[in-house]
């Protein structure tokens, strides 16, 4: 219906504002651990959606077949911990610009690559609004000085954003947003923990100060409980490929709260690339085509997961 495509895509709309908000809690986090950053920011985020979840609410990990759970530790891995890691590493040779770029591009390859894996050929309104997306996004961020270890370690957040939505497209079924997003942050907070002595050395894991303690706690309410469960419920509704184009919003909502912060301009680049980045995805997302009150979608279109069956797998 149209009303379910409508609201899978303000529920995606809505997650990626948050994380593009959410540049401003990162700067606050410059002298954190980043291993032991991302261990705290997860393993709290998990806490609170298992709460959430309750009694009973995590039952349907156990039908899980190893393959299932191979796949939903990829995801924490490389769809969480290791786009994080991956930007952190990017921005120590080059300008926090050029792996946004980069990423940018994630709606591009999901456009392609999700139809493929689905043994279908590419939504050419789909491609053509991720392309647009892609050069607002651009044009919003700019371009800036790299090397070549820059350029790979965003290429390698460029494949973190888009095992994020891809990897978790055949685990939304059993789960559902709110137990998909509870485990993943649990598996990302164990291999960060993992991994902290190796990245960060001894002091992997340390007491944040009062602003830093901030930082974290949004970034684990606001953008990972909140921000996670949004998007999952998101592609739920309107498949990867459309939801992907709203990743375009990420740079564009940071541009706008830069200014807030004291960290950059909103100037006419910013005004053109958002007016690329809302055209890409009116024409890619199919939102604004009502028609008989039916979703755009045909047969080979529909969202790539239906609503989970199980009652004991809330749905987001």
């Amino acid at each position: 219906m149209y009303r379910t495509s409508f609201h899978g895509a303000l529920l995606a709309a809505v997650a990626c504002l948050l994380v593009g908000g959410s540049f401003t809690a990162n700067s606050l986090l410059g002298h954190y651990p980043q291993a032991g950053g991302q261990a705290l920011r997860y393993g709290l985020a998990a806490v609170l959606l298992f709460a959430v979840l309750g009694r009973g609410g995590a039952a349907p990990l156990r039908s899980l077949t190893s393959r299932q759970w191979l796949r939903l530790a990829l995801l924490a891995a490389i769809g969480m911990l290791g786009f994080n890691l991956a930007i952190l590493a990017a921005e120590r040779t080059a300008e926090p610009a050029v792996p946004g770029v980069v990423v940018g591009c994630a709606p591009v390859v999901v456009a392609v690559l999700a139809p493929a894996l689905a043994g279908r050929r590419p939504r050419p309104a789909v491609v053509h609004g991720a392309l647009l997306v892609a050069v607002g996004a651009c044009a919003v961020q700019g371009w800036g000085r790299t090397d070549g270890p820059g350029l790979i370690w965003s290429a390698a957040a460029l494949c973190g954003e888009v095992g994020f939505g891809l990897l978790a497209v055949p685990l939304l079924p059993p789960l559902g947003p709110r137990l998909l997003s509870a485990a993943a942050c649990a598996l990302a907070a164990v291999e960060a923990a993992l991994i902290g002595p190796v990245v960060d050395g001894p002091g992997w894991l340390r007491l944040p100060d009062p602003v830093e303690a901030a930082a974290l706690g949004w970034q684990a309410v606001v953008v990972t409980v909140v921000g996670f469960v949004c998007w999952y419920a998101g592609i739920q509704r309107i498949g990867a490929e459309r939801a992907a184009l709203f990743s375009g919003l990420i740079p564009v909502s940071a541009a706008l709260t830069a200014p807030l912060a004291g960290t950059g301009d909103y100037g006419v680049a910013q005004w053109g690339g958002s007016l690329l980045v809302g055209a890409g995805v009116a024409l890619g997302s199919g939102v604004l085509r009502r028609g008989t009150g039916r979703a755009p979608t045909t047969g080979a279109e529909r969202p790539a997961v239906e609503e989970p069956r199980q009652p004991a797998a809330p749905q987001g």
